[in-house]
């Protein structure tokens, strides 16, 4: 049996979620497909989203899908694992469900993959970190490092300077023949130190990261390492669509217009299925406008179909 809907959302982040808010308000039969990944599940705290700042990403999603439900929204806990479109889309689910729907929303997102530095993965989202706006001011002050994986590293390194003006730059991965003259010049300004030679080993006691050994067996103390995850976006339901993609410094992405609306027409992208550097804040605002605009698009296409 294949079961219809109006939408389907695939994604169950802050922008599947959202979408499929107002496309609930909007009378539209939704269903949100969450494979129950979120990108932010090691972060304890989110930050920045006015009103919400400070909330545990959990109690945010379980929230957003009580809202959802009051208005007649299903959520599936399954995976999509094949679409194909014809006069509508078939979605293909990994528990064996067959679902065809009118529109969708791929809010798939992203997975961060971190450099293999034995002890970085366990604190990642605790007191290592990648984004400054995320968690800044939680840590402002602290004895810094940045982890470079490549010279964009030196971008972050900057950027970090903002929250301490203890900051230094290990160039793991970046040879410093690698650095620019104005790399040098800014690190320099903002009071930056770099340090050469690749990180061996993240150092952690008492559940608290304490610097970092270089593989010449010298130890830095630090308090805190931002460090860059190669961003992998989840795009392979857009591809199998033939959306067209883009390739960015941080991985292919669907190409869209304001409102999300990808290359295949009926098919929206939202929060970091789009783009990589899409907050929690922006996700939710992505949902929203395609949501409204589905809404909007399906009204005007059954009133012009009216004889």
């Amino acid at each position: 049996m294949t079961e219809t809907y109006e939408v389907i959302v695939i994604g169950g982040g802050a922008a599947g979620l959202s979408a499929a808010l107002v496309l609930g308000r909007s009378r539209r039969r939704t269903l949100v497909v969450d494979a129950g990944e979120p990108r932010n599940a090691p972060s304890a705290h989110m930050q920045g989203y006015l009103s919400r700042d400070g909330m545990a990403p959990g109690e945010f999603l379980r929230i957003g899908r009580e809202e959802i439900a009051r208005y007649g929204v299903e959520l599936v806990r399954d995976r999509a694992v094949d679409v194909s479109k014809d006069e509508d889309f078939t979605v293909a689910l990994a528990g064996g469900r067959s679902l065809r729907a009118r529109r969708l929303v791929i809010a798939t997102g992203l997975k961060d993959e971190l450099p293999e530095v034995p002890g970085l993965a366990g604190r990642f989202g605790r007191d290592a970190l990648h984004c400054p706006y995320c968690h800044g001011w939680e840590v402002r002050d602290q004895a810094f490092g940045v982890l470079a994986t490549s010279p964009l590293s030196v971008h972050q390194a900057l950027m970090v300077s903002q929250w301490s003006k203890d900051v230094t730059l290990f160039l793991h991965e970046v040879d410093e023949s690698e650095l620019t003259g104005d790399d040098l010049r800014r690190l320099a300004a903002a009071g930056v130190e770099t340090v050469p030679g690749a990180v061996a080993e993240v150092l952690v006691e008492d559940d608290r990261l304490t610097g970092v050994r270089l593989a010449d067996g010298s130890v830095h103390h630090r308090q805190v390492l931002f460090v860059a995850p190669r961003a992998v976006p989840r795009t392979d339901l857009l591809q199998r669509l033939g959306a067209e993609l883009t390739e960015t410094p941080f991985g292919a992405y669907p190409v869209v217009d304001p409102t999300g609306l990808t290359s295949v027409p009926g098919v929206w992208a939202a929060g970091n299925a789009m783009g990589f550097a899409e907050q929690v804040v922006n996700a939710a605002a992505g949902g929203y406008r395609a949501g409204a605009t589905i809404n909007g698009e399906l009204l005007m296409t059954d009133l012009d179909a009216q004889p």
